[in-house]
């Protein structure tokens, strides 16, 4: 019996081993995978550089000098030579624990990116045409600690956190800045930041900063900024952004906070979408204590700005922005009473060659009160000096191109 059970045994054994032989055979042996190269220093370096012309035509008719009352980047009617920007930057990681970065910029732009003390003296409260056009928009380090998934700490002068806009033009859906990014949020701040990504939909920033667009403090007291930044689903980025404290000359107590909202959805093919809200709320503000026409000297303003732009081809790209912004004290805009406005703006762009850019823009602009210099007929009798519209119509064209 045993002898027989064997014989069994050891033919299911040898029937097997025929079956089972060539699946082996067949099965590659496995590959070990490649570790991936660590990146050199250069690769981890991130490079941005352009240059924009531009031309704005008026077509209600500029003001004195040939400006567009209450714009920013495209305040001159005519010609402009906005920007040319070089830009190196490296972020930390826990494997490359050092990062910096570094912003030069030169241009009609760049003169009023300027902060107090960089390019930029105490005595000069128009920096639109008084200072140098050159500008050091940037200049930090940055470090990675090993805490947890690594705590980045930045240090230096940066750009805010605050506002859907930049600076710089390529990275926006349209050529000119809205009411938000010129009248409600500051551009830099000089100081130190630290954040860390608690989750994958999670991260925080905080911060101590010298103030509103000063490197040289003009009080005694920081200001503190911040960001929660979130990406609740696929596609979807949002933020609160805020900044907090004192930031008119010598006066240690008079607060100045902003509260900024961004939201952003690219879910859609070829589409995007993007919503920012703010308020602003200012203590005793500089302006209206100057007028000494009230007795209530505390200043708010808010606003909201949506956008939505259309991909139509890789190289066609079709933008609009609507806009609102309150200036419920007049102290913001200069206007020194109660003030709405809103603007509509249309931004076709088109990929010319390579980092080539053209873009072509119709903006028009409103207000509840005449705010705008407009000469209403050529030759006017005001000589654009007086307010006498309510509207804005223009035209720009814009041209930039991309070296990175």
């Amino acid at each position: 019996m045993i002898g027989g059970a064997t014989r069994w045994v050891g033919a299911v054994l040898l029937v097997a081993g025929v079956w089972v032989a060539p699946a082996l055979a067949q099965t590659p042996p496995a590959e070990k995978k490649e570790e991936e190269k660590p990146k050199t220093f250069w690769e981890e370096v991130k490079l941005f550089a352009y240059v924009e012309n531009s031309y704005t035509f008026n077509l209600t008719g500029a003001g004195r000098d040939a400006t567009n009352e209450l714009r920013f980047y495209d305040f001159d009617e005519g010609y402009t030579f906005n920007m040319a920007e070089f830009s190196i930057k490296k972020d930390p990681t826990l494997d490359s624990w050092f990062g910096f970065g570094l912003v030069v910029t030169g241009g009609s732009d760049a003169q009023k990116n300027h902060s107090l003390g960089i390019f930029r003296g105490k005595d000069d409260a128009f920096p639109f045409r008084n200072t140098a056009p050159i500008d050091l928009q940037e200049a930090y380090i940055s470090l990675m600690l090993p805490i947890g998934d690594g705590l980045t700490v930045k240090g230096g002068k940066f750009v805010t956190l605050l506002g859907y806009e930049v600076i710089e033009s390529p990275n926006n859906l349209n050529f000119s800045r809205g009411y938000l990014f010129a009248l409600a949020i500051p551009l830099t701040h000089s100081g130190v930041l630290v954040s860390y990504t608690f989750a994958d939909w999670f991260s925080a920033t905080a911060g101590v900063v010298v103030g509103w667009d000063v490197t040289q403090d003009n009080n005694s007291k920081p200001s503190f900024t911040g960001q929660f930044a979130f990406t609740p689903i696929k596609d979807l980025t949002a933020s609160l952004n805020w900044i907090v404290g004192p930031e008119q000359v010598e006066k240690d107590n008079r607060l100045r906070y902003v509260l900024d909202w961004v939201v952003a959805y690219t879910g859609f093919k070829n589409t995007t979408l993007a919503l920012n809200v703010d308020y602003g709320y200012e203590q005793k503000d500089a302006f209206l204590t100057s007028l000494a026409t009230r007795q209530d000297t505390d200043a708010t303003w808010f606003g909201a700005a949506a956008y939505v732009a259309y991909d139509i081809t890789e190289a066609f790209r079709i933008a609009l922005r609507q806009e609102y912004f309150r200036d419920a004290d007049g102290a913001r805009t200069g206007f020194g009473r109660p003030l709405s406005l809103s603007s509509t703006t249309l931004t076709a762009q088109y990929k010319i060659w390579k980092g080539l850019v053209g873009r072509v823009e119709y903006r028009h602009d409103a207000a509840d009160e005449k705010v705008y210099k407009a000469r209403t007929a050529r030759p006017d009798a005001s000589g654009g000096v007086v307010a006498q519209s309510r509207s804005l119509d223009t035209i720009s064209i814009s041209l930039y191109y991309s070296f990175f």
